[in-house]
């Protein structure tokens, strides 16, 4: 990721944050759509999920700058996420639940170039999950 991309992320995640519980909502709601199959790892309320996944995504996407030393709180995000059942095919899914959950909620201001962002932002953090649950799995 480029400064340029990091400072569309998080410059764009911080028009979403005043909506966080409604872009929760539209996340799961998607999310649920598109893969259904992970709709039984989620145990808990969903509202209370909502707030967890906004809140790690802004501590995350605040050190975009030092990507390196967000890797250990990645893996072991996803080691945490292996007890209920995680997969490293599920990343796919919820990304495209992210990005859609992005377009949706910054209409025009979601540009081609803040979309390519987000992609090469998640692309990585999921990388980092994703091999995380594959050894470990």
């Amino acid at each position: 990721m480029t400064p340029h991309q990091i400072a569309l992320i998080q410059e764009s995640f911080g028009r979403v944050a005043p909506v966080a519980d409604r872009a929760a909502q539209m996340f799961y709601q998607r999310l649920f759509e598109i893969a259904p199959q992970v709709r039984p790892l989620f145990k808990g309320e969903i509202d209370a999920q909502g707030r967890k996944f906004m809140a790690t995504l802004t501590v995350t996407l605040s050190g975009l700058e030092n990507f390196d030393r967000l890797k250990p709180g990645l893996e072991a995000l996803a080691r945490q996420h292996l007890r209920f059942g995680v997969r490293p095919e599920h990343f796919a899914p919820l990304g495209e639940a992210l990005i859609w959950t992005l377009a949706e909620s910054l209409g025009e201001d979601f540009s081609p170039e803040t979309r390519e962002a987000w992609e090469a932002a998640y692309g990585e953090m999921a990388k980092v999950m994703a091999a995380v649950v594959l050894d470990e799995a």
